[in-house]
């Protein structure tokens, strides 16, 4: 008896439409790797062990740009991205080149995705009773 195999019919191949590497020293030689399409952003790290991250981008409550004396020297930067994701609320995409006109499009992408689900960041509902603020984004 043949096994049954319908993975296929679930799986979207997605265009990635923008990749890169984590730099050392402005050349991409760490095995970290950083991609996103218009819905999701991918990182995968390590060489023995790897691991793949995934992060919807309607998710991304805020997109911060860092550059060191260092980074602007070799035409890179880090972009903190605050999410509204449990296993991972910061995630940092280091060293990477161009990471103005990443951050834009991250942004932008973001924005979009929100607008298109209805979806409300944390942001817009402040702070709650008890003090704290809410972690989850809230469908509208």
């Amino acid at each position: 008896m043949a096994k049954i195999d319908k993975l296929n019919d679930f799986i979207v191949e997605e265009q990635i439409i923008w990749q890169d590497k984590k730099r050392i020293l402005g050349m991409p030689i760490s095995f970290t790797k950083y991609s996103f399409s218009e819905n999701r952003l991918f990182i995968q790290r390590g060489f023995f062990k790897s691991v793949k991250d995934e992060l919807l981008m309607y998710r991304i409550l805020d997109v911060r740009l860092k550059k060191s004396f260092g980074q602007r020297l070799f035409r890179v930067g880090t972009i903190e991205l605050s999410t509204a994701d449990k296993t991972t609320p910061i995630i940092l995409l280091e060293n990477i080149k161009n990471p103005d006109r990443t951050r834009d499009a991250l942004s932008a992408i973001a924005e979009k995705e929100r607008d298109e689900k209805r979806v409300l960041g944390k942001e817009m509902f402040g702070a709650m009773n008890d003090g704290s603020v809410a972690n989850d984004a809230f469908i509208d």
